[in-house]
C-alpha cells in the first residue's frame, strides 16, 4: 500500500505528565498512524494540550464546555489536506485508562480518527456513517498491528 505524504507540525502544550506523552509521541510514529488514514497527502497540525486548553477549544468552536479527546479542524480536504488536530493529553490518558487501552493504542485511534474527520468522514449526522467509519478505523488499526478500538 502506498502511503500519501505528510507534511507534519508537532506540537506540545502544558500539562501534568507531560513528559511521558512527548515521550511516546515520536513525530515518526505520529507519521506513520496519520499517514495510514490519509487518502491524499496532507498537511497537519497536531497540537497536545492540556484541560484547560482542550476545555477552551471545544467552548469556542463547539459551544460544548468541557474537555474532549481530539477535535477536528479542517480547512481544505482537496488536492491537498489541511487541517489541525488538537488532543487533548489528559483526556486520553483518562479514557486508555477507562478503557484497559495503552495510551499508545489510544493515541493511535484518536489521530486515525480525526484524520478521518479531516478529510470529510462524520459519524454524527447517521447511523450508518457512524457504522460505516467505525469499520474503516478497525481496519486502520488493524493494519497498524492494533486492537479494533470498538470492541467491547
Amino acid at each position: 500500500m502506498a502511503l500519501n505524504q505528510l507534511e507534519l507540525s508537532l506540537q506540545f502544550g502544558k500539562f501534568d505528565n507531560l513528559a511521558a506523552h512527548r515521550a511516546l509521541l515520536t513525530r515518526s510514529l505520529v507519521t506513520r498512524w496519520i499517514r495510514h488514514a490519509l487518502a491524499v497527502d496532507a498537511e497537519m497540525t497536531v497540537r497536545i494540550v492540556g484541560t484547560e486548553e482542550g476545555q477552551q477549544l471545544n467552548r469556542e468552536y463547539r459551544h460544548k464546555d468541557y474537555a474532549t479527546n481530539v477535535l477536528t479542524f479542517d480547512y481544505q480536504q482537496e488536492p491537498t489536506v489541511m487541517a489541525d488536530l488538537v488532543i487533548c493529553g489528559p483526556v486520553v490518558e483518562r479514557e486508555a485508562q477507562e478503557q484497559n487501552k495503552t495510551l499508545e493504542e489510544h493515541y493511535a485511534h484518536l489521530l486515525v480518527h480525526g484524520t478521518l474527520h479531516a478529510q470529510g468522514w462524520d459519524h454524527e449526522t447517521s447511523e450508518a456513517d457512524a457504522d460505516e467509519m467505525e469499520a474503516y478505523e478497525t481496519d486502520i488499526m488493524a493494519e497498524l498491528g492494533y486492537a479494533d478500538p470498538y470492541a467491547k
